[in-house]
């Protein structure tokens, strides 16, 4: 209890600007590498491949907030915000990299992939899912839905949480751990989330 309020007063102390900024330079470097020719034999793919990991990534790390704040007492509340909106900005990229240098704005090709592949429609659907999610991530869109309704539309990110790690197993069309470990990962914060409160809020241990 007195290690998790350290590291509670610590994390209030970190400012949320500088973290937004830190949280783009994966972006930025890969674009300058893809510029200057330096993402191997596939740039295209690398650069396609980084960004939609990352953007999975940092949806892992906003459904885990609650997770661990049940478990140990941190609370990263304040930073799933920006956690959230990072998984949209990832995924946009994501998306952008696939539509404008993959596919080169071959909206006929773009359209056969998306029967011919269902891996893409999943992914693109659970973009589309951060996309209201991403749009009233503010406080006023909080005021004007109201408390409630806004909890109801944001636990879309639990199913575009699902729908993505679903994106990556079926994409790499093989066993290998990493996109499992992904989907498992997914699967049990989904659980968590869907355990009754009392069972998911951490009680003290008994002393004595």
């Amino acid at each position: 209890m007195a290690l998790a309020d350290g590291v509670n007063r610590a994390m209030r102390r970190v400012p949320i600007g500088p973290l937004y900024v830190s949280a783009f330079a994966p972006a930025a470097w890969w674009l300058w590498l893809a510029v200057g020719n330096r993402l191997g034999a596939d740039p295209v793919a690398t650069l396609e491949h980084s960004l939609g990991l990352t953007a999975l990534q940092f949806l892992v790390g906003a459904l885990a907030v609650t997770p661990l704040r049940d478990v140990t007492g941190v609370s990263l509340l304040r930073f799933r915000r920006m956690l959230g909106l990072m998984a949209f900005w990832y995924a946009a990229m994501h998306v952008a990299v696939w539509v404008s240098l993959d596919r080169q704005f071959d909206w006929a090709r773009i359209t056969a992939d998306l029967f011919k592949r269902p891996y893409i429609i999943v992914g693109m659907a659970a973009f589309l899912m951060l996309l209201p999610l991403a749009a009233t991530s503010f406080d006023a869109a909080v005021r004007r839905m109201g408390p409630v309704a806004w909890r109801r539309l944001h636990r879309l990110a639990y199913a575009a949480g699902l729908l993505a790690a679903a994106h990556f197993i079926w994409l790499v069309k093989a066993w290998p751990p990493e996109p499992l470990i992904y989907g498992a990962v997914m699967v049990a914060l989904v659980g968590w989330r869907l355990l009754p409160r009392t069972r998911r809020t951490r009680r003290p241990v008994a002393t004595g």
